[in-house]
């Protein structure tokens, strides 16, 4: 997903497993405990999980690794080799970090272009609150599949709908699931993929065999995902009514020039990456072109946020870029006994710090809060109207700002460590320890089924790679599979439906690192939401429970 090779062999083949056969399961698994409970502890016990600061969950990590290290001394493993398995990790992402980089680029240089506020407005304009969610997984699953990557979808459409579905207020977890669980279906589905050429390879079938296979859990596990979504755009509350949306246009048009050119940029990124262009190079262009249209289309931003024009675009692809929205002449309506009403509010107070907003507010939520003032009807709906334009405003500015590549880093720190512990454990062999204590456990043709995709979840926690969460289980599982009667397109089926999309809902994992620092929307936040990823696990194993669709090898039986 995160490369330009979708030649799966290529992937196989880099990817190298040590079996250390004198590493117990419990010496194995030590290094997991600790760092599973270190980061339970910080996440049910710690204010704010930041245990040791603003890094937590990469000291997390570099604490396992610590102890895997430690793990492998008592068991004679040599300190060069695992300094080698890490530095074959690091490698490995490389392109992904250079992509990441790229993508803080592109959203601080699409934002002081107007290509953001230009999506957003138009977007507004055609998504209704009613269909938004549904309307989000159909569109990221349609580039997703001519893409065959659910990062470079995330990181076009994927910006863009988090950013109408804000102005909306609807809950930006809400849109991130829908925006990964649409993307990650049209991954799976996709022949240009990377992981779907790669899960056939490992398990010895072919590509097309292997997605016809895929369609039978696929598609119902994408209905059930759009149905859910479609419900929640039913029922949900947002800000999205007419005078809203006509607020949120009015500023959006009064603070930058709007016009369908601005698409220019984005669709010419998209066909990049549809020829099969590096994506790299892809990305490069758009910041590239967004520079250009910002000094063509939007020069009166760029002279409000600097004097010097080019200072204005090297913040925007290296630092912080916030758009300043006005909102003095709505705060000036208010009383200072009023707005320390407001204040008081211990979320309506965010209106004034650096905070983020976490609740929807009706119209009848907004006039309660002036309930205790001695105000006529009529004046508590003016006052309700405008606190309703400064909320409005507030998220605006949300949606406004960018952190360039600097707002990359915490992710990037995050996959090196994830990188770095993943490493370590599979330089002692403890993540061949593990998958092999699995199988061993599966003496049914369920149980076989259920230990693929418990070493395929495992994994992905373990070694926060989605690659080596289909490789592994591929190489250690494919035999077993054989010796049942089984097809080798069950087991591709099953590293797909296990590995490639439940990578996102770990936040270490690179998948999920990735998703959350693109999206701007943390695991925690979207992961009941990406409800095709988690489900996914269930339904093929629920196929696997009633014998629903497993194909037999000719001339065998289970």
């Amino acid at each position: 997903m995160q490369d330009n090779n979708n030649i799966s062999e290529t992937k196989a083949n880099d990817q190298t497993i040590i079996n250390n056969k004198e590493l117990s399961i419990w010496e194995a698994l030590i290094p997991v405990v600790i760092l599973m409970g270190l980061l339970a502890y910080n996440i049910f016990l710690v204010e704010d999980q930041e245990w040791f600061g603003g890094y937590t969950n990469q000291i997390i990590l570099l604490i396992g690794g610590g102890v895997a290290m430690i793990s492998g001394f008592f068991n004679k493993v040599s300190f060069g080799l695992m300094l080698k398995e890490i530095w074959e990790n690091l490698r490995s992402v490389f392109v992904p970090i250079m992509i990441l980089f790229l993508v803080g680029a592109l959203a601080g240089t699409w934002l002081v272009s107007g290509i953001i506020p230009a999506m957003v407005y138009y977007g507004l304009q055609v998504l209704s609150p009613e269909i938004f969610l549904p309307a989000s997984v159909i569109i990221a699953a349609i580039i997703s599949i001519a893409t065959g990557s659910s990062w470079t979808t995330s990181a076009t459409v994927g910006i863009a709908l988090i950013g109408i579905g804000s102005a909306l207020g609807i809950p930006t977890g809400m849109i991130a699931g829908a925006v990964i669980s649409g993307a990650y279906f049209g991954d799976k589905m996709s022949p240009l993929s990377d992981t779907t050429n790669l899960a056939p390879a490992m398990a010895g079938t072919d590509l097309f065999t292997h997605i016809r296979y895929m369609t039978f859990t696929t598609v119902p596990t994408i209905v059930i995902t759009l149905i859910v979504f479609a419900i929640l755009s039913a029922t949900i509350e947002t800000n999205g009514n007419g005078a809203d949306t006509a607020f949120i246009l009015e500023t959006i048009n009064n603070n930058f020039n709007i016009t369908p050119w601005l698409f220019v940029v984005p669709l010419a990124v998209i066909a990049l990456i549809l020829l099969k262009t590096k994506p790299l190079i892809a990305l490069l262009t758009g910041v590239v072109l967004a520079a250009i249209f910002a000094f063509i289309f939007q020069p009166d931003v760029m002279n409000k946020l600097s004097d010097s024009k080019m200072s204005v675009i090297t913040n925007a692809v290296l630092t912080d870029t916030s758009i300043k929205i006005p909102d003095e002449k709505y705060v000036a309506t208010f009383s200072e006994k009023e707005l320390e009403t407001i204040k008081a509010d211990k979320d309506l107070k965010n209106i004034f710090t650096g905070d983020d907003l976490k609740e929807i507010y009706t119209k009848e939520d907004l006039e309660k809060v002036f309930a205790g003032h001695s105000l006529s009807q009529q004046a508590i709906e003016v006052k309700a109207d405008n606190l309703e334009k400064l909320i409005t405003i507030k998220r605006l500015k949300k949606l406004f700002g960018s952190g360039g590549m600097n707002g990359m880093l915490w992710t990037i720190y995050l996959i090196i460590c994830a990188m770095i512990f993943g490493g370590v454990m599979d330089a002692i062999g403890a993540l061949s320890r593990i998958t092999q204590a699995l199988l061993k456990m599966a003496t049914s043709v369920f149980g076989l089924f259920a230990s693929t995709v418990a070493s395929c979840l495992g994994l992905n926690v373990i070694a926060s790679d989605q690659y080596l969460a289909l490789v592994i289980p591929g190489k250690m599982f494919k035999k077993a599979y054989e010796d049942r009667g089984l097809a080798p397109e069950n087991l591709s089926r099953t590293l797909e439906d296990s590995g490639t999309v439940t990578s996102v809902l770990i936040p270490w994992n690179t998948c999920g690192a990735y998703q959350s620092g693109v999206l701007g929307v943390g695991v925690g936040e979207y992961f009941i939401y990406a409800i095709f990823n988690w489900l996914s696990p269930f339904t093929t194993l629920l196929f696997a429970a009633f014998k629903i669709k497993i194909k037999q090898l000719q001339g065998k039986s289970a």
